[in-house]
């Protein structure tokens, strides 16, 4: 690109640089240059706006004119800059380059709403900004800054989704809101899907303080005007009412309880030096070529461990209806849904996010915070997930009635 500044303006920029400080420091020639160019835009934009040059005569008297300038204070990547804003009789001159209301220049938004993302505190957010630009915010700036993200939270809630989902996952992270003036922990679900690239997907967040049917139906519903019409196999933990809704709405998908789930809560009842043990025995049921020898599997694990302990056996007893679909497949299948260890994971970045926040205000602060921080986790999400075109080709075959035509 052909340099657009001559080197004699150059030359009498720095005719008087004798230090670092002289050029870019709070009252150095690149601020200067900054706060003048500035001014020098809205001073031209006024003139756009006015129809006639400054000190040019207007052509009538009714005309706008020019009515002196305002003094403003930007925040900027450099510290703070204060520039002259020009004014006009009418009061109607709305500047493009900083419009009204704005107090920030270049990405100072953006580094906030960066941090924020990134689950530092409001606090820390004010003591990063006064160490790198030093500039102090408020934290009602902070708030602003954010509070764009709302509007976002909800175009992304309400967007449109595929209709064919193979794989969906569902799981919670328990934080403490503020809700009708009182604290309490309250459940975000989250829907982790997986889509026919093989790519995860977040589907959506929801709140309850109640968990249930009625719940998970009004989820489902909700997913289902979004456009997806069809699931083949659903994931979740035990999550009461949540198999019937799946029924109700989808009756077609298949719904597999997480088998990592059901070890770790198995082995809630066992002391430290018997996991390992009980951990192998649970192995050989999971781990069986078909679900005639899960059962039998099932079967003698009981006969050995239900004087000890007999809530892990009846658990997996009761529980078999939903465990067992995993064996209705191959290998290449078995090793996608095997665990909600992909939204687990994700559950784990949320709880690291918000570790810094003993408690939320409100339910759509959580929903910023949680929506900027998948914006970028899924920024990593380049690739398929492991052992995907295997996976897909099974499902091709299993569900090809079901599965688009594109992908027959």
């Amino acid at each position: 690109m052909k340099p657009q500044i001559k080197d004699e303006l150059l030359d009498e920029l720095l005719k008087d640089y004798s230090n670092p400080e002289d050029l870019i420091g709070p009252e150095g020639i690149l601020t200067e240059l900054k706060q003048r160019l500035i001014s020098r835009v809205l001073d031209s934009e006024l003139s756009t706006h006015l129809g006639y040059e400054k000190y040019e005569q207007k052509a009538t008297k009714e005309k706008n004119a020019r009515n002196g300038h305002s003094q403003k204070v930007l925040r900027s990547d450099d510290g703070e800059l204060t520039i002259k804003v020009p004014r006009d009789r009418n009061g109607d001159f709305s500047p493009k380059l900083i419009p009204k209301h704005q107090r920030h220049f270049n990405g100072f938004d953006e580094a906030i709403i960066s941090l924020y993302s990134r689950g530092l505190s409001t606090r820390e957010i004010q003591e990063h900004l006064q160490q790198i630009y030093k500039v102090e915010v408020s934290p009602m700036l902070i708030s602003n800054a954010t509070e764009a993200v709302a509007e976002e939270v909800k175009l992304w809630q309400n967007r449109s989704l595929d209709a064919v989902y193979p794989i969906l996952y569902f799981d919670a992270i328990v934080v403490k809101i503020r809700h009708d003036g009182k604290v309490s922990n309250r459940a975000i679900y989250l829907a982790l899907a997986i889509n026919l690239q093989g790519h995860k997907e977040i589907l959506g967040l929801w709140s309850s303080s109640t968990e249930g049917a009625r719940f998970w139906l009004n989820v489902l519903t909700e997913l289902k005007n979004r456009g997806l019409q069809d699931v083949f196999i659903c994931c979740v933990d035990a999550l009461n009412g949540f198999v019937e809704a799946i029924e109700s709405v989808y009756p077609q998908t298949k719904v597999q309880l997480c088998i990592v789930h059901m070890i770790r809560n198995s082995l809630k009842f066992v002391s430290w030096k018997e996991r390992k043990n009980v951990a192998g025995e649970l192995k050989h049921i999971y781990n069986a070529p078909t679900a005639q020898a899960a059962e039998a599997a099932l079967s003698e694990f009981r006969r050995n461990y239900d004087e000890r302990f007999p809530a892990i056996g009846k658990s997996w007893q009761d529980h078999w209806d939903n465990i067992v679909p995993f064996f209705d497949y191959p290998e290449e299948i078995r090793r996608v849904i095997y665990t909600t260890n992909a939204i687990e994971s994700l559950n784990s970045s949320f709880r690291k996010i918000s570790r810094s926040r003993n408690l939320f205000p409100t339910v759509d602060s959580l929903y910023k915070l949680f929506y900027l921080a998948i914006q970028n986790i899924s920024k990593k999400w380049t690739m398929p997930i492991q052992n995907w075109p295997a996976a897909l080709n099974r499902f091709s075959i299993e569900f090809s009635e079901r599965m688009p035509n594109q992908y027959k």
